[in-house]
């Protein structure tokens, strides 16, 4: 028995001790935060800044260059264009035309970019706009390409633009669906969700919106490439179904990064002991609400099929800003075509059996719907 717990403390030593030298590997801080654009038919300015989180080392940006593709019924579109790029690092504005040129970001510093793009063809005015980055990152950590993806949306007051659907069920309520635009970073959740429900919520409503949406609207999604997944990770990938999200190498990937690789060996000792005995889904409950919220490529609807969307944040208090708001009952739910229905967080946990019961259809759908607000309201 002695041994045993011997062996136990070492492992556990050993674990944290790979916990330790995994969170201090050398990469690269830098990411990229938008920070508006501004959208018409001949031109599209785009801001946005490149932050350094480390406190010590500074990072190179070798190369930095953008794709443009319209959005057009569940398709990309490539968009010809020219653009100017200026640079502002507090002291210092350059005009770089059309050219980057390697830039140095310092430690605990932010680059601010500018950029204005003319394409060569009008853009029509129903479309938006899904603007790739491609950028490299150079230092200490070596060299490494990434992307990121932004939506740019046309500013169109949401209530103009709104479809209704209402659904009937079997226990005296109705479901109401509100079709959206695709959402992204841009889209402020409080104020978007609250201006697509104008007029429309009424007193004793139920107000669900999805969790997918909620993170993406959160900025909390990310391309695979972004992701330097480790030989834990497609170690720790084969234990679980290929249908999971967590299946994958990135998958597994952000789950180390969230939690550690010491809780989740323990919490795959413990889970497989208890499916021995027909009693599943121990892992999750032990892994906390981050494992089972990861959505991998391919579980998004488009054009964010692309990318990996994590679960959102802060949920509960935007539960009671939304109900404050609109006066009603708010709750973010996670619901699957299988009739499986995760209420995430709500403004009043009273209503938990009734989302359930009235969710159990899927109502929002898993597809390409667009439609990521339902009301849960009495017949």
């Amino acid at each position: 028995m002695a041994y045993f717990i011997y062996f136990i403390f070492i492992a556990t030593a050993l674990l944290l001790l790979l916990d330790l030298l995994i969170f201090y590997a050398p990469t690269s801080k830098l990411v990229i935060l938008p920070v508006k654009y501004k959208l018409n038919t001949n031109e599209i300015k785009f801001e946005f800044k490149i932050i350094n989180r480390s406190k010590k080392k500074e990072t190179m940006v070798p190369s930095l260059d953008i794709k443009l593709a319209s959005l057009d019924n569940e398709n990309l579109l490539e968009i010809d264009f020219e653009k100017e790029i200026t640079i502002y690092d507090g002291k210092i504005k350059q005009d770089l035309k059309n050219y980057w040129k390697t830039i140095i970001v310092k430690s605990n510093s932010t680059i601010n970019v500018s950029l204005i793009i003319k394409p060569k063809d009008q853009i029509l005015e129903n479309k938006s706009i899904w603007l790739r980055v491609d950028w490299s990152n150079y230092g200490h950590f070596g060299l490494i390409n990434k992307q990121n993806y932004f939506l740019l949306n046309r500013c169109i007051e949401a209530s103009k633009i709104r479809k209704l659907k209402k659904l009937k069920l079997n226990n005296n309520y109705e479901v109401i669906t509100i079709k959206t635009d695709t959402l992204g970073i841009f889209n402020e959740p409080l104020l978007t969700i609250s201006d697509y429900c104008k007029n429309i919520v009424k007193k004793g409503d139920i107000l669900v919106i999805g969790e997918t949406p909620l993170a993406i609207m959160q900025g909390k999604y990310i391309n695979p490439q972004n992701i330097n997944y480790s030989t834990f990770a497609k170690i720790f990938c084969y234990f679980f179904n290929p249908t999971s999200s967590l299946a994958t190498a990135c998958g597994m990937q952000l789950l180390i990064n969230k939690i550690g690789i010491t809780r989740i060996v323990y919490a795959l000792i413990i889970g497989s002991f208890f499916k021995i005995f027909g009693i599943k889904g121990f892992f999750y409950r032990l892994t906390g609400k981050e494992s089972s919220l990861i959505d991998d490529i391919s579980g998004t609807t488009f054009p964010y099929d692309k990318t990996i969307v994590m679960g959102p944040i802060n949920t509960k208090s935007f539960c009671n800003a939304l109900a404050k708001i609109l006066n009603i009952d708010v709750a973010i739910a996670d619901v699957n075509d299988l009739g499986k229905v995760k209420v995430i967080a709500t403004s009043n946990k009273e209503t938990i059996k009734v989302l359930k019961r009235s969710l159990k259809g899927n109502p929002a759908g898993n597809a390409d719907q667009k439609t990521p607000i339902v009301l849960i309201r009495k017949s």
